[in-house]
């Protein structure tokens, strides 16, 4: 339960154009689609992944770590770890076995398979991207497990793209179709409070002494 008394302290501490920021923010946030990157191997690519993930909305990136794991460069993700809520698993079975349970179908982005082109992808049903590995793509355990099949239409003579290109224009391309359609894509008002008290324990200086100076006077009849 948020408590709406302290998240209107805090956020005093806000500037008028990072508050109108975050709402503004927060109401474009979705969690209709989610992303996943499998044992990525380059850094930057993660990264930019989770960039790209801010800039389209999505509150959530899962990363997969069962042979590669590193932190996210924060110069390259440009602050967007601070926006964007990271799962971390260290199996893909596992991976697999949350999304599922939390509803989303599972999409493998793969150029080799047949089955749905991007312009063709029906954006109703909640899912989770799944993007591979820059050499060898998604492992059999992904696509085995995959309830749908996404490719991006190519007409050159290169079968593929670079997973965080790959990514911007799925993702450009499915919320940009979401939204508008009649779906319920958007945080639940919950959700949206809970994530307001996040960002500002991610932004304001001294957040743990607010904190504790709010309730100390709460409790002594001051607030």
């Amino acid at each position: 339960m948020v408590d709406l008394q302290l998240l209107e302290h805090l956020e005093s501490y806000l500037t008028e154009h990072r508050l109108e920021r975050f709402i503004k923010v927060i109401d474009q946030r979705t969690k209709h689609f989610t992303v996943a990157t499998e044992d990525v191997y380059q850094l930057h690519n993660t990264s930019a992944v989770m960039r790209t993930c801010d800039v389209f909305g999505l509150q959530e990136l899962n990363i997969v770590e069962e042979t590669n794991s590193k932190s996210i460069d924060g110069e390259i993700a440009m602050g967007a770890q601070k926006w964007v809520d990271l799962n971390r698993y260290n199996s893909v079975n596992d991976c697999i076995k949350d999304l599922k349970q939390k509803g989303y179908q599972i999409v493998a982005t793969t150029p080799h398979t047949e089955d749905c082109e991007l312009y063709d992808f029906d954006v109703t049903k909640k899912s989770c991207f799944f993007f591979g590995r820059e050499t060898e793509g998604l492992s059999e355990a992904v696509l085995k497990q995959a309830d749908s099949f996404l490719k991006i239409p190519m007409v050159g003579f290169t079968e593929s793209l670079n997973i965080s290109v790959s990514a911007a224009i799925i993702l450009q391309h499915a919320t940009s179709k979401l939204k508008k359609t009649t779906i319920d894509w958007q945080l639940t008002e919950t959700e949206k409070l809970e994530k307001r008290i996040d960002w500002c324990k991610k932004t304001i200086k001294s957040y743990d002494e607010i904190v504790e100076r709010f309730y100390s006077e709460k409790g002594s009849g001051k607030v």
